[in-house]
């Protein structure tokens, strides 16, 4: 292997020590058990903060997720530290976590990128994005061996969000998940966050992508990462995915008991 993604904010974001952090997500997924099951799943919808603030409500969909044997895991992501157009889907060869290497898919990542323009092998996005690596950690506790697709949508308009979908379609198998990872509404008052977030909340549940790609650009509610969950939740629409389950939903005053400024956070599973 030569090109390989370190990590960023190992240490920032959840332990970068290899006892610790498997310590940590252990502890976080017992504490978040649910009555969820069915191995028919296709993806989750997972946030990306640190853990000590998202790692509860993340740790509900990893938990489902256990149920279901996979091979590949794409993740897509939104840029939080560059803009550009298009979706960047990671050139290099793997990206490591303080449990090791992960390797990169490359048949499916160069089906995903394959007669689209708008879709390109790169490292544009993979820098020092945060929102696809704290997945990796959790994905290896409960899975010992399998690749990824990490995928970064510079722009979350809708016009590369129906692109991504439509390409997802090409690489979804029996032994492929998707996680979209996104938080949700950011540093409103708790009253203020919980109607905004319960927005997005109604229309996973009621699996109206469309309607929560047009509340996103509208300003309706809030999702750092609304396209990657509208991509997840379209793309499963046409491969026959069509429910989904809110499993947790959190904010960081939650955590830090400060509900002046708060982080919205979601954990969903989309199956069938």
């Amino acid at each position: 292997m030569n090109l390989i993604r370190k990590p960023a904010v190992a240490g920032l974001f959840y332990p970068d020590n290899e006892k610790d952090l498997r310590n940590n997500i252990v502890n976080l997924m017992n504490k978040a058990r649910s009555e969820f099951e069915t191995k028919n799943i296709l993806g989750i919808i997972s946030p990306h903060a640190g853990y000590i603030y998202s790692g509860y409500s993340a740790a509900h969909g990893f938990n489902a997720l256990k149920q279901k044997k996979f091979n590949t895991a794409v993740i897509l992501s939104p840029s939080h530290s560059e803009y550009f157009p298009g979706i960047s889907v990671y050139s290099g060869d793997a990206y490591q976590t303080p449990f090791g290497l992960i390797p990169i898919n490359i048949n499916k990542r160069k089906i995903l990128s394959a007669g689209n323009e708008e879709i390109f092998e790169g490292i544009e996005g993979h820098r020092k994005e945060h929102a696809v690596e704290v997945q990796l950690p959790f994905l290896q506790v409960i899975n010992k061996e399998f690749d990824i697709v990490p995928v970064v949508i510079g722009d979350q308009s809708k016009k590369y969000i129906d692109i991504v979908a439509d390409k997802l379609v090409d690489i979804i198998d029996d032994k492929t998940i998707v996680v979209a990872s996104s938080d949700l509404s950011h540093f409103y008052d708790k009253a203020t966050a919980d109607k905004l977030d319960s927005i997005v909340q109604s229309r996973i549940e009621n699996f109206e992508f469309d309607e929560l790609q047009s509340d996103l650009e509208k300003n309706k509610c809030e999702a750092c990462g609304g396209g990657a969950i509208v991509a997840l939740m379209k793309s499963a629409y046409q491969v026959n995915f069509r429910k989904s389950k809110i499993l947790s939903r959190t904010d960081s005053g939650d955590f830090s008991g400060d509900n002046r400024r708060v982080v919205g956070y979601l954990s969903a599973v989309v199956y069938n």
